[in-house]
């Protein structure tokens, strides 16, 4: 079976979430949207892990159902690590996945013996190298999944222009091939990631990074195989088994890699992707929000990363940091799109979607915004009656759209569909804006409406 999966979200008890961040609207909006699996999120911080606990029943298979939802959850949770390593400070955020709630306890008390804080905040900062946390994660058990979050992001990213690594290896050392995987955050889409050749044998995932409930999905990962914690840790952890992530040349010698009992016999496996316009992250272009200034990867190197204005550095952006530590070029990915699906000609990867949210879809047709009660009325007709947002995106054919809801909404879905969109994009944590029409008001007009757009993100 193939399963939608969103694993990194936050709760109410994270800093700047929203309050409505509960178990049952978590279940309820998960539905909405067309997940089947949905992060926890926040699991160290005593009273959600609390809340969890009264809420969610353990079904035997590693994840937790709450009531008679069809919805389940894995525990999840994000870390912030700060330190200095190889003489540098490093910021590093790090996604942390646990099969029980019996290894939840354990991975919390290992981490309050190191003095950690974790009641301040859902996603704690901690003093301790990622490689430590890594260790300790599989300490608690060996079952445990480790994912570098949002690897490109500036100042939290593994690969981070301002506070990263240039390679995996460099921070893990020898238990780099305990990481099984990266995420790539809102600000990078896999393309960018395939051009990394040490990601070649390890798995792409992308989540919301949610931190209120209509975000939820806005970026999440297909999986084939068994709906069960051992099928997930199977699919991120041996994305070989099945060439996924390979060129044809390494698809022999990686296979003799894997255990004999894993190979043929299960088909947990990450299928592919559902993308957020890396273009719309916040900080897909390098710049300096204070003083509006803007520079693509081709401007960045022929003006530099000084600001013309203020004389102050820039943020150099996730495009420019992928082309300066890439082993390969765009060109050679050879990218193909098929429909909505895009993919590689010359490797052999789970193919991704990108795809705008339909509140923004309807926000635009109705010129308001995704918050307003007006967009969410309309959203929740069409995401009830028609198998939830992704199918209305992906699968529902426009004429059902249309006899339901709206003809110019029909529309902008079509146009999504097809790629005809106008997009701004993001710099130096302002968020790119997108645009299906051109019809409506401008990007700078909508520019002044994003922090209302993303009210809690």
């Amino acid at each position: 079976m193939a399963y939608v999966a969103d694993l990194h979200i936050h709760s109410r008890f994270s800093r700047a979430c929203s309050p409505q961040l509960s178990i049952p609207n978590l279940a309820e909006w998960a539905k909405l949207k067309g997940i089947n699996l949905l992060g926890t999120g926040d699991f160290l911080h005593p009273l959600w892990l609390s809340e969890l606990k009264s809420q969610l029943k353990e079904d035997g298979s590693g994840f937790m159902v709450h009531g008679s939802s069809e919805v389940k959850f894995v525990l999840t949770v994000e870390i912030a690590s700060i330190y200095t390593h190889k003489g540098k400070g490093r910021r590093i955020h790090s996604l942390v996945f646990m099969p029980s709630f019996e290894a939840a306890d354990k991975f919390q008390k290992a981490l309050l013996s190191k003095r950690a804080t974790l009641a301040s905040d859902g996603r704690p900062i901690v003093g301790i190298r990622t490689k430590d946390l890594l260790y300790m994660a599989l300490e608690t058990s060996d079952k445990a999944i480790f994912i570098p979050a949002h690897v490109w992001t500036p100042w939290f990213g593994i690969f981070g222009s301002e506070s990263g690594y240039d390679s995996l290896k460099d921070c893990f050392e020898d238990l780099t091939d305990k990481v099984y995987g990266i995420e790539t955050g809102l600000s990078s889409d896999p393309a960018m990631n395939w051009r990394i050749a040490e990601l070649d044998n390890r798995s792409i995932i992308s989540c919301s990074d949610a931190h209120s409930l209509p975000n939820l999905g806005r970026e999440a990962t297909v999986f084939g195989g068994e709906l069960t914690y051992d099928g997930l840790w199977n699919a991120i952890a041996y994305p070989m088994r099945h060439a996924e992530l390979v060129s044809a040349s390494q698809q022999k010698e990686i296979l003799n890699q894997v255990p004999p009992d894993l190979i043929g016999v299960q088909d947990d496996k990450v299928v592919g992707t559902i993308e957020f316009y890396p273009e719309e992250g916040k900080y897909h272009y390098t710049g300096h929000r204070n003083c509006e200034v803007k520079l693509n990867s081709e401007e960045e190197r022929a003006k530099g990363t000084t600001c013309p204005v203020c004389g102050k550095g820039l943020t150099v952006g996730v495009m420019s940091r992928v082309g300066e530590i890439a082993n390969r070029t765009e060109e050679e990915l050879g990218i193909i799109k098929q429909d909505l699906l895009i993919k590689s000609q010359k490797f052999v990867r789970p193919p991704y979607k990108m795809l705008v949210p339909l509140l923004q879809i309807i926000a635009e047709v109705f010129s308001s915004t995704p918050t307003s009660q007006k967009v969410l009325n309309e959203y929740k007709k069409l995401a009830s009656n028609l198998g939830g947002e992704i199918k209305v995106l992906t699968k529902v054919d426009l004429v059902e759209i249309e006899k339901l809801s709206d003809k110019k909404i029909a529309e902008g879905i079509g146009k999504v569909r097809r790629g005809e969109l106008r997009i701004d994009p993001g710099y130096d944590g302002v968020y790119g804006v997108v645009k299906i029409w051109n019809d409506v008001k401008s990007l700078e007009e909508k520019k002044e409406q994003t922090p209302q757009l993303g009210l809690f993100d």
